[in-house]
């Protein structure tokens, strides 16, 4: 690639993309990504480029562009780890790295946002834009590491946030976006019961925990079906369940496992108040000591600011080389909800056009939809900086 590259090629994009889907890297390990990004980014024109890898999130970028007479600093947010998923798609780019894989499409995420960087690199925007390669999408919440540790501040600060996220379902290059939440908030619930242990044949000389937390299973599935407005939704599933060691012993201890999912924060804090109601119910009927760990981090609902996200979807309408779709909200979780909390914004999705779904080891979305995305995403970019509020 030559220094002071304008815009991307579709060769150079597919090219940056295979190279990216062969070096995936688990959350706050994306060394080589990073260097590679960086390795990128540094062919740009710098004219109007402000690089800053923090130290406080090493393996972070953010890449301020400043504007000609800025109104305001649009921020852009695309993720870099990648997934601990052993790949099977049999591509000659596969990854080069044992069970791991960029399954959730990262890959296609960070060609986008290098494509979108270097057209505004070359053609200086009328507002500063952000840029920021974020880590950890995928654990350990690295939007909300990020936002905590104090990274947008000052110049660094957008005063709104935008990404997407590829889409197996929609057609290639598609877009779409709905008003309202696009991706659930989740919580992992941990439950553990205290009882008391003892042999089968004496039950009355026992405390037996598989009951109390069979019964607190029962219970919580009422939570939804009753205790929650059918219209807005939600979900609880406990996915593990341990106790007991053999077949004649009564358990004295269980422990489950479980996650929780909602449409909005108000929600998730509805059900988890409730779980742990229930839990309370428990130990007292059973007499059994229960505690609840509820862990959301930074997964919070992705709530699209209305005000933005209408300005998003009236452009992507009636722009004449874009297929707009509207679509349901999902119940995946995205971290980026985390920063929809703190900033105004909107997250889309990109059609990839695949029949494997999103965290599976065949996931092969169609490199196309980069260029077509990076053209969208454009015109909506230059159309904003084109309003006055």
């Amino acid at each position: 690639m030559e220094t002071h590259q304008i815009d991307l090629s579709e060769a150079q994009l597919l090219q940056i993309y295979q190279h990216l889907h062969q070096i995936p890297e688990l959350a706050m390990q994306e060394k080589e990504t990073h260097a590679y990004l960086l390795e990128i980014i540094h062919h740009f024109d710098q004219t109007y480029l402000e690089i800053w890898t923090p130290e406080v999130l090493p393996t972070a970028i953010l890449v301020l562009i400043h504007g000609k007479a800025p109104k305001r600093t649009i921020g852009y947010r695309t993720d870099i780890d990648g997934l601990p998923v052993a790949e099977k798609t049999g591509l000659p780019f596969a990854s080069q790295h044992p069970n791991v894989m960029h399954a959730c499409g990262h890959d296609i995420h960070m060609s986008v946002a290098l494509g979108l960087l270097a057209h505004f690199a070359a053609h200086q925007p009328q507002d500063n834009l952000l840029f920021f390669f974020q880590p950890a999408e995928e654990s350990l919440n690295g939007g909300k590491t990020a936002f905590e540790r104090g990274i947008f501040k000052g110049k660094w600060c957008p005063d709104e946030f935008y990404g997407l996220h590829d889409n197996p379902d929609l057609p290639v290059g598609a877009i779409g976006c709905r008003m309202g939440t696009l991706f659930a908030g989740t919580t992992e619930v941990d439950v553990d019961f205290y009882g008391k242990g003892g042999h089968a044949a004496f039950p009355q000389d026992a405390n037996d925990m598989v009951v109390a937390a069979s019964q607190f299973i029962n219970q919580v599935q009422t939570i939804v079906s009753r205790s929650v407005d059918p219209i807005e939704g939600g979900v609880i599933t406990f996915g593990k369940f341990e106790a007991g060691t053999i077949r004649n012993v009564i358990a004295g201890r269980a422990h489950l496992e479980g996650t929780i999912r909602g449409l909005t924060q108000k929600m998730i804090e509805h059900i988890d108040q409730r779980i742990k109601e229930v839990a309370a119910g428990i130990g007292q009927s059973y007499q059994a000591k229960v505690t609840v760990q509820l862990n959301q981090g930074g997964y919070w609902p992705v709530e699209n600011n209305p005000q933005l996200t209408h300005n998003f979807i009236t452009y992507m309408k009636t722009a004449t080389d874009v297929q707009f779709v509207e679509t349901a909200p999902a119940m995946t979780g995205e971290d980026f909800g985390y920063l929809l909390a703190k900033f105004p914004g909107t997250m889309f999705w990109l059609g990839v056009a695949d029949d494997s779904q999103l965290h599976s080891a065949t996931l092969t979305p169609n490199p196309q939809a980069i260029q077509i995305g990076i053209k969208a995403i454009t015109g909506f970019i230059t159309h904003r900086m084109s309003e006055k509020a």
